[in-house]
């Protein structure tokens, strides 16, 4: 019979490294104080990584660079918001980095969230849940708010072709129908540009 700190490691090896969770990821199915002593004792082996309090990943590796990579602080926020079922958004800088327009990773990461406002330390870089209005998170799907944030974040006068194909590239024609149709209602000049990128896509 396999242990319930086996089948918690079962279920981490399934979503693959560099998923983040806490302990709510794994409440519904055994009792907390089990959860907590597992993660614990697989913390303790190296098996996971203690991100910061109650937050764990199950670190990448490079072959190439032969070191573990750092969180993937996409992960890491998803993660605390399901813990806390928060909606959340990333903004700013982030979501450049997200989106491959900036390979830089922020030291200051910025989520819009329905919370409270938070604060974590991630590695080198500060996690921020900045509560938000309903308007800036409220999307439908996931790439429809991380290309209205970005483009907010590279500015009207600073957005440039090579960014609008970047963008492009990364989208079917389904999701461009649902991009047009889940931000109707963000700045005119915001919309416009989404609707050069899908022009080719649509």
């Amino acid at each position: 019979m396999q242990s319930i700190e086996s089948k918690i490691l079962s279920r981490i090896y399934g979503r693959g490294r560099g998923w983040a969770f806490t302990a709510n990821d794994f409440s519904s199915e055994f009792k907390r104080s089990s959860v907590d002593w597992a993660l614990s004792n697989l913390a303790s082996n190296g098996t996971i990584r203690r991100i910061c309090r109650g937050v764990y990943d199950y670190p990448k590796f490079s072959e190439l660079l032969n070191q573990t990579l750092s969180s993937d602080f996409d992960q890491v926020a998803q993660a605390i918001a399901r813990k806390f079922k928060w909606r959340i958004q990333a903004s700013g800088d982030a979501t450049l980095n997200l989106l491959g327009l900036s390979t830089q990773v922020p030291g200051k990461i910025v989520y819009l969230s329905d919370g409270p406002d938070r604060y974590y330390l991630i590695g080198q870089s500060e996690l921020y849940f900045k509560k938000a209005a309903l308007k800036e998170i409220g999307f439908k799907h996931r790439m429809s708010g991380l290309v209205v944030h970005a483009l907010k974040a590279l500015g009207k006068a600073q957005v440039n072709q090579k960014d609008l194909d970047k963008i492009r590239s990364q989208l079917d024609a389904k999701q461009c129908k649902q991009m047009l149709d889940d931000t109707r209602t963000v700045s005119t000049w915001v919309h416009e540009l989404i609707r050069q990128i899908c022009k080719e896509r649509s």
